[in-house]
């Protein structure tokens, strides 16, 4: 059998388009459907396709702009997502206001949801393949390293890289929290 009539046999397949539609289907979810539902100030510039899920509880400032393969998940129930004034996300940044509960003996699917809110200050800025799990504060300012993993708050203006995510300095100018 040729490569051309291997090729057609696939196109012909109903199997194959109904795959289609379920990419489509995916796609209108997690993209289309959602977006309506996000409260956002003007000047919002997000790639079309950045995931959203529960984007009701996801509202995003003026002048942000949320790089390509973002994903943006508040939780189920109340975790909710804030986005500052002038926020910049890279590309893959992942946010998510929701994770679950780490007890042996019971499968992490049943385990119960931890659900708590993440706020992302005025003028931020995420790196790319930045991962902010539930719970976090990240200062107005802040710049948040290339593939950092942030699991603590970060204090306005600070700098931060590695997983978990620590301060290496401070913006040029940026008032600096008193030492403990």
């Amino acid at each position: 059998m040729t490569t051309t009539t291997r090729a057609a046999l696939r196109l012909l397949d109903p199997r194959t388009w109904l795959h289609v539609l379920r990419l489509v289907h995916l796609y209108a979810w997690g993209h289309v459907e959602e977006r309506r539902l996000i409260t956002a100030g003007p000047d919002l510039h997000m790639s079309p396709n950045v995931s959203l899920r529960n984007a009701e509880r996801i509202t995003v400032g003026q002048r942000v702009y949320i790089g390509e393969r973002s994903a943006l998940w508040a939780g189920d129930g109340s975790g909710r997502i804030r986005l500052g004034d002038g926020c910049v996300l890279a590309p893959e940044v992942f946010i998510t206001a929701s994770d679950y509960g780490s007890h042996w003996g019971t499968h992490i699917m049943d385990q119960p949801r931890r659900e708590r809110d993440v706020v992302i200050g005025d003028g931020a800025w995420l790196g790319v393949r930045v991962v902010v799990v539930a719970g976090v504060t990240i200062g107005d300012g802040a710049i948040v390293g290339a593939g950092s993993v942030v699991t603590r708050d970060v204090p306005a203006g600070a700098i931060v890289v590695g997983s978990p995510a620590r301060v290496v300095g401070f913006r040029d100018g940026a008032p600096q929290p008193e030492p403990v």
